[in-house]
């Protein structure tokens, strides 16, 4: 082909790439579709001949040095249903018309490594494998309803503002990843609802200006590797990995409502279905930053034995943990820093599978019933060994909430826990202070025991006439005096000491003062708790 001068057109061309080129020139759109959905396919096996053809070095050649637009357009390449042939290389180049490319089908894969665009779409395309790192756009990417076969690479792409992939359909590459983001930076949303990927989904480190929404979407890890691989992930504002509404008849993405619409009957609009996100594989948030909330509502997460769904040290002002119990595997929350975490008391998993060491929150709100008594199992499940951290963040939270009687109950069970890890000794101890005075969370009871003691002794002491140590000097014998003296350490009332108590009495008296000492202590202990706590 010779070298075109302004609006000539090369030579060799053949009758579709004619159209398309002029096409460009106007900035229209060229359609070859049929308008037979069958044959307009392009996933299916209908085979689109010459008249549907057109190069992808005559693609390449008009989006990096095409002609220049007619008088009064702007030049564009706008394609419809048209099959591109050979391996579409524009890797290092600079298109600066507009892209936008419908229900085509690509033979071979595409490369954009290190490529600069304005805005890119293609929407509803085959494509065998899009090779993208360092691509950089001024505007959007749009991949939507696609289906790549060999994975997407766009590791440090930059995109200006969003990227949309909205039921895209990703297969592994030869290292098992559907899609490879590592870096990536999307100025505004990245948009990926409905999307199926059959291989790792990699995000490491990248970086989302407003929101990042899997709703409804399917996410399949291969042997080896995660479903969701994201650590350092920031995203300015929510993660939404939550359910989508899908309209009934047609199987498309509806209008995906905002947080807390339609919760209340929890059954979607009127011709829509509702679409789970699904995790079939590991998922590694680890180290993420998001600006508003993670949110899992109803979330499914498929983990075996060794997977984890792992948020060690997020830090968020939100935590929406109401997705479906995982039945195998671990939830990983060490370390991780959330104001406010939301939750259902039937999301936790079991003792074993679920860790959260270190975890910080201020704030608790139980979407749906939470009692206390299911609150502890929770902590319970998190620590296989008695660790009093989780106890004591548990009981902070509720006391700023004004729960004290819940905080009170948090601590004793603490105390529980603590004790089974004590030797014998200190563990018979453990069992006496729990039974009488509940570790002083429960100081009504030593006043309950004290009065029991001081009538018991009140009765017994009375059917005695003890003989005074000191003929000349004591007081008038008060039984009930005597004994409360022998029940209260430390204070003197003036009977204990005058009295000469002998035989079986003299084992009364050291049982009153030996129990005296015990209910003390342990109201002494837990009024030094009281003192701190206050």
């Amino acid at each position: 082909m010779t070298e075109p001068q302004d609006g000539d057109i090369p030579d060799g061309l053949s009758a579709a790439e004619l159209g398309m080129w002029q096409s460009f020139r106007n900035g229209t759109t060229y359609d070859l579709r049929t308008r037979d959905p069958v044959r307009d396919d392009p996933f299916a096996a209908h085979i689109w001949g010459p008249e549907r053809s057109v190069g992808a070095r005559t693609v390449a050649r008009l989006l990096l040095s095409g002609p220049a637009a007619r008088p009064g357009r702007v030049a564009a390449l706008k394609l419809r249903g048209v099959r591109i042939t050979g391996r579409l290389d524009l890797a290092g180049g600079r298109v600066s018309p507009y892209v936008e490319l419908t229900g085509c089908r690509f033979e071979q894969e595409v490369v954009l490594p290190e490529c600069h665009f304005t805005t890119l779409r293609m929407v509803g395309c085959a494509i065998p494998r899009l090779e993208a790192a360092r691509l950089h756009t001024e505007g959007d990417l749009h991949l939507p309803r696609c289906r790549i076969e060999r994975g997407i690479r766009l590791t440090d792409a930059q995109i200006g503002t969003d990227l949309l992939l909205n039921q895209l359909s990703v297969g592994p590459d030869r290292r098992g990843r559907a899609l490879t983001a590592d870096g990536l930076a999307v100025a505004q949303d990245l948009q990926a609802e409905m999307i199926e990927t059959r291989g790792e989904l990699s995000l490491r480190g990248a970086k989302v200006g407003g929101s990042l929404s899997l709703r409804g979407s399917r996410l399949r890890g291969t042997e080896g590797r995660r479903a969701l691989n994201a650590p350092q992930l920031t995203v300015e504002r929510t993660l939404y990995m939550t359910e989508a509404w899908v309209s009934v008849d047609t199987g498309n993405q509806g209008t995906t409502p905002p947080y807390g619409i339609t919760r209340s009957t929890g059954t979607p609009a009127r011709g829509t279905r509702s679409q789970v996100f699904e995790c079939r594989g590991g998922v590694r948030l680890d180290d993420g930053r998001f600006g508003d909330a993670v949110d899992l509502h109803k979330a499914r997460f498929v983990l075996a034995r060794h997977e984890e769904l792992s948020l060690r040290r997020i830090v968020t002002p939100e935590l929406r943990f109401n997705a479906e119990r995982p039945e195998e595997g671990r939830v990983v929350l060490n370390g991780a820093k959330v104001v406010t975490l939301i939750d259902v008391s039937t999301s936790w998993p079991g003792p074993g599978g679920l860790a959260m060491g270190g975890f910080v929150y201020e704030n608790l709100v139980p979407y749906g019933h939470f009692p206390l008594t299911r609150r502890l199992e929770w902590v319970l499940a998190a620590t296989p060994e008695y660790v009093p951290e989780p106890y004591e963040r548990l009981a902070s939270v509720m006391r700023s909430c004004g729960e004290d009687a819940d905080a009170r109950e948090v601590l004793l069970a603490k105390q529980r826990r603590r004790r089974e890890t004590l030797p014998p000794a200190a563990r018979l101890w453990g069992y006496i202070q729990d039974w009488t005075v509940a570790y002083g969370y429960r100081p009504g009871r030593a006043a309950v025991w004290m009065a029991v003691l001081w009538a018991a002794g009140t009765v017994a002491f009375s059917r005695y006439d003890p003989a005074a140590i000191k003929r000349d000097e004591h007081p008038e014998w008060n039984a009930a005096l005597y004994a409360l003296d022998l029940l209260v350490p430390v204070i003197n009332l003036g009977q204990d000491g005058y009295w000469r108590l002998e035989g079986g009495w003299q084992w009364v008296g050291a049982a009153l003062v030996l129990l005296g000492w015990i209910l003390a202590t342990t109201v002494a202990a837990g009024a030094s708790r009281l003192l701190r706590r206050g």
